[in-house]
């Protein structure tokens, strides 16, 4: 059912919010006299083949496919759109990573551009072509819509002529830009173009001896001290990476495009030379950068993040989706820890949009994370924090050993029927065993605490035998609490967990005793109030 045009145009999440600025930018330029023709409104994320794709690459893409999204349901899909995805491809190599084979063979190939360096695993043309089919199969895995663009087919392929000639020409323009954003050494040598040596094939950082807009031509030193002269087409030159930026802008004609923080300073330069290349810049997003454990800002050198195959080993791709689409201005931790938050928060979400009014589903994530059609079937009918706990307390090797408890706990419930909560007890094992297992450290209970588990373990021997829901249990646990005069119930299920499971947080301790069992969880407190004794 669509939504109203009221409720779009006043939604607060901020893929709306872009969207809305794309139609303000195509309303400006209907006003202008611009006909755009059948051009489709135009996305571009961006990728750089130096390394692997990574987290980062994923939450771009994601990201801006959510744009997209809300852009078509705000124009009723009406307005054709298209996503690429451009790869540098053309950009000189500087560094081998720390993760690539054949690290000697690299290093003889540092300063070519990363096409003309040939791949370290021996199964693509170029360094370049490995990583950039490492980006498709990447982008295909998680289905997004995209057409992939490469830098050296629009250099090489003569795509990128027509723009090169008119750089040359405005080429005192580009350096009025970029000049007083350059110290003064490096202002003594720089030019936008980048001379591909036609003696060792590297890409030079040197200055235009001669610029001859009228044949296309420039001439520089060669690294062997001849000067030489030749075209900016065919492959032979590239841009400087922020003219390069702004070129590409104007050459295909981009709509809008996000980029990270890092990229926030240059963000005007790139539309200056967008604009002296004769296009408007498109709509600009800057989100935040993610830090590692430490608060310190995630490296591909420093390897101090997590990468997209981690986080699946653990969690379901939406979890992910979700962790990219919230508070993106926001800096926040990409760490192990937050996966199992970002999974329940996922399904809480997905819960909550069944029965949601329209204002408040174009505000709820899953809208965005499923692009409009939210699988509300798919919900378990357990949080993945509760099977962690029941891992835990099972010490489960494997899914099976869950569903063995699952199956008392929810009626009908099986891993045929529910292929989600199956899915999430194999995460669950994986996790507990790789995170929570390793970290677990029990305590003897303190004597208020030894006082309200015995009153607790004589409530749970009451209802025995019963067939007692979550909430019952749970009144009983809170009663427990209450009769001991904990000044905070918070510190009394701490030390539940902290004495019967290690740990120092869970769910909701009612909801985990009914899946457990409560003559299992009476047996776990004999243990902890004998734990002083060992």
């Amino acid at each position: 059912m669509p939504f109203s045009d009221d409720v779009m145009k006043a939604s607060k999440a901020w893929p709306f919010e872009q969207a809305r600025e794309i139609a303000k930018r195509l309303m400006i330029e209907t006003k202008r006299g611009i006909d755009r023709g059948d051009r489709p409104v135009l996305f571009e994320t961006g990728y750089g083949p130096s390394g692997l794709p990574h987290i980062g690459t994923f939450g771009e893409v994601a990201r801006t496919t959510m744009v997209r999204a809300a852009f078509t349901e705000l124009t009723h899909g009406k307005v054709p759109t298209r996503m690429i995805c451009f790869s540098d491809d053309m950009d000189g190599f500087r560094k081998v990573p720390d993760n690539m084979p054949n690290k000697d063979m690299l290093a003889k190939h540092l300063g070519k551009p990363l096409c003309d360096v040939p791949d370290p695993f021996e199964t693509h043309e170029s360094y370049a072509g490995h990583n950039n089919n490492m980006l498709r199969n990447f982008l295909d895995g998680f289905g997004f819509e995209y057409e992939f663009l490469s830098s050296a087919d629009y250099y090489r392929g003569g795509k990128f002529d027509e723009i090169l000639h008119l750089a040359l020409r405005k080429y005192d323009d580009i350096m009025g830009v970029m000049l007083p954003t350059l110290g003064e050494e490096r202002r003594a040598t720089y030019s936008p173009f980048l001379p591909i040596s036609p003696t060792t094939g590297r890409v030079l950082y040197v200055s235009m001896k001669e610029v001859r807009a009228e044949t296309g031509e420039i001439t520089f030193e060669d690294e062997d001290g001849t000067d030489v002269t030749m075209a900016v087409t065919g492959g032979n030159v590239k841009l400087q990476w922020k003219p390069d930026f702004g070129m590409r802008w104007a050459a295909l004609g981009v709509d809008f495009e996000m980029f990270g923080k890092d990229h926030q300073a240059n963000a005007s330069v790139y539309s200056k030379i967008c604009k002296i290349l004769g296009s408007p810049p498109p709509v600009q997003y800057v989100y935040e950068l993610f830090l590692d454990d430490k608060g310190e800002k995630i490296s591909k050198s420093k390897g101090n993040g997590i990468a997209v195959e981690d986080w699946l080993k653990y969690a379901m791709p939406e979890s992910l989706a979700l962790y990219m689409y919230s508070k993106p201005r926001t800096a926040k931790r990409l760490f192990f820890d937050v996966i199992p938050k970002a999974t329940d928060e996922y399904f809480q979400h997905l819960a909550a949009y069944k029965t949601q009014d329209e204002k408040a589903r174009l505000n709820n994530p899953v809208w965005h994370i499923h692009e409009g059609k939210p699988p509300v079937d798919d919900i378990p009918p357990i949080s993945f924090s509760l099977l962690l706990n029941l891992v835990s307390a099972a010490n489960a090797s494997d899914k099976d050993i869950l569903w063995g408890f699952i199956g008392r706990y929810a009626d009908g419930v099986s891993a045929d029927s529910s292929p989600v909560l199956d899915k999430l007890c194999s995460y669950a094992v994986a996790y507990y065993h790789d995170f929570v297992k390793p970290s677990k450290s029990y305590r003897a209970p303190s004597d208020q605490e030894r006082g309200a588990m015995q009153d607790l373990r004589a409530r749970l021997t009451d209802l025995a035998g019963s067939s007692a829901q979550a909430d019952v249990i749970q009144t009983e646990v809170f009663s427990a609490g209450k009769a001991a005069e904990f000044e905070n119930l918070r510190d009394w299920f701490k030390a539940l967990y902290e004495v019967l499971l290690g740990q120092s947080q869970g769910p909701r301790f009612g909801s985990f005793v009914a899946i457990y069992g409560i003559e299992e969880t009476i047996a776990l407190i004999d243990k902890g109030l004998n734990a002083e004794l060992g």
